[in-house]
């Protein structure tokens, strides 16, 4: 499941961010991430009232309090993502985005940060990331 959860992450990532970009060009930046982040916050209201309703006051209990700057985040990515899109085209900014996720996600793992539990370092994941960075450079040509 988690497979398939990741396969189509990646697609509406993409996917959305073409939209987002193509938004842009009609509004801008700010105005095409606020919509981003409102419709969202109202799918993710529609869909809570639809489930099991646990207890939002449960926020108030989150600790460390930095990790409540998701949707912070959030916005941000959103504003890259369209920015690296209309300069860069989509696959070249997705291919860009995803090798960047993979090595601050391994470096995350590596060091334990935010709470994950610490991993081992493994040359075949260190491999991999070259492998993915050398992808890029292929890919420039």
């Amino acid at each position: 499941m988690g497979f398939a959860a990741a396969l189509l992450s990646g697609a509406l990532m993409s996917i959305q961010g073409v939209f987002n970009t193509q938004v842009t060009k009609q509004t801008s930046v700010w105005v095409a991430s606020g919509w981003v982040q409102l419709t969202a916050f109202a799918a993710c209201v529609a869909i809570w009232l639809c489930t099991g309703r646990e207890s939002a006051a449960g926020l108030f209990q989150v600790s460390p309090r930095y990790l409540l700057t998701g949707g912070i985040l959030g916005a941000l990515i959103t504003y890259t993502v369209i920015r690296s899109m209309g300069s860069l085209g989509p696959a070249k900014a997705a291919l860009l985005i995803v090798v960047t996720q993979i090595i601050v996600a391994y470096v995350i793992e590596l060091l334990g940060l935010f709470g994950v539990e610490k991993a081992s370092f493994a040359w075949n994941k260190l491999l991999g990331a070259v492998i993915a960075v050398a992808g890029i450079v292929l890919f420039e040509r």
